[in-house]
């Protein structure tokens, strides 16, 4: 007999889900049933809600407290995505956990490495552990996997440095997002464990150290609005990484020196499709050049799903979440943040990553 597709639901129905998270669901729609989506107001999920059923006409509508434990009373429901306010997605997620539920919670991890260690501790303690993922699309991009194969034409690693000029502005949806200007660390946080995935993806080891300066300049975003710091590797390199929230030219950038060749990961678009191009420069004066179409939330999505399958059928809670979904992933994106954002406050004081 055939598997039958997991039955999951999304938690929460905010501009992400709304925006992202239910166009990227009804591309796969054929992996999986979404049996509800909740919110806590009812105006709130029913606008999800009527969004979704153009590709999911029999979801339905659950809010408040008791729209919430009707979902976790609901067996059926194996997987649920929590798509909240970062400071409010940890605790949300340990209680499906320690329900049962198999969890993708959005990025970051946590607000803080001290939310971090009491989570995991938390999460270590349930005498069944379903899969508490975290959702990185950097992680799933194919440029920064396809980077990563490539690393090993460019030698031993001399420099790292990754440049980031975002363009969080009025025009943007998320610029007045209040929970996201609730956060310590602001949109450093938020976004920045983007592209510490990306950095952590490409280079493939862990930043130990860091030395940072952060400063506020734009009175519109809250504090800080930049950040530049050197970063030590584990493999004896070291680097600069350099961001700030909003700028007038935005720029996203990676590039790996080697003793034989760079690699230079940069966002942009080719014939209308937004993506990254991928240029690998070869010690004989040659490049190679590729381009990747952003695909990293629907592949990330695909993973979940499938896991969660995999996992059901495994009674023993055996099996293992792949790799970069694993909530300790997520977490190891935070805490070099926080380390930059200490340093900042210590004015550039060198600071040791919580490693995870």
């Amino acid at each position: 007999m055939a598997q039958q597709p997991p039955h999951i639901a999304i938690i929460g129905a905010g501009i992400f889900v709304r925006n992202t998270y239910i166009p990227r669901l009804a591309e796969i729609s054929n992996l999986f049933v979404l049996r509800a989506i909740w919110s806590r107001s009812e105006e709130s999920a029913q606008g999800a809600v009527e969004i979704a059923k153009k590709s999911f006409p029999n979801v339905e509508c659950k809010w408040g407290e008791t729209g919430l434990s009707e979902i976790i009373n609901d067996a059926s429901i194996i997987g649920v995505a929590v798509v909240l306010a970062g400071q409010t997605q940890v605790d949300m997620s340990l209680r499906l956990l320690k329900a049962g539920k198999h969890v993708l919670q959005e990025k970051p991890a946590a607000a803080s490495v001290s939310e971090l260690e009491t989570a995991i501790s938390c999460y270590k303690s349930f005498n069944v552990a379903p899969i508490w993922a975290i959702a990185e699309n950097y992680r799933f991009e194919p440029a920064f996997v396809e980077g990563r194969k490539l690393l090993t034409e460019v030698g031993d690693i001399i420099n790292v440095h990754t440049i980031i000029e975002g363009s969080m502005n009025i025009s943007n949806p998320y610029f007045s997002s209040s929970w996201r200007r609730g956060f310590n660390g602001g949109f450093i946080l938020d976004m920045g464990v983007h592209f510490i995935a990306g950095l952590r993806m490409l280079v493939g080891c862990e930043i130990t150290s860091v030395s940072a300066l952060t400063s506020h300049v734009d009175g519109t975003l809250p504090p800080p609005d930049h950040i530049s710091s050197t970063i030590q590797l584990e493999n004896g390199s070291s680097g600069v990484f350099v961001m700030v929230v909003s700028s007038k030219s935005p720029k996203v950038l990676w590039r790996v020196v080697g003793l034989k060749g760079t690699i230079q990961i940069e966002r942009g678009d080719i014939d209308g499709k937004h993506g990254y191009a991928v240029t690998l420069f070869t010690g004989d004066g040659g490049n190679k050049n590729l381009f990747y179409p952003f695909s990293g939330v629907t592949d990330e999505l695909k993973t979940f799903l499938a896991d969660t399958s995999l996992a059901t059928l495994k009674k023993d809670q055996s099996y293992q979440v792949e790799h970069r979904l694993s909530f300790l992933e997520g977490a190891r994106d935070v805490a070099v943040l926080e380390a930059m954002l200490e340093s900042g406050k210590r004015q550039g004081a060198t600071v040791q990553v919580r490693k995870f």
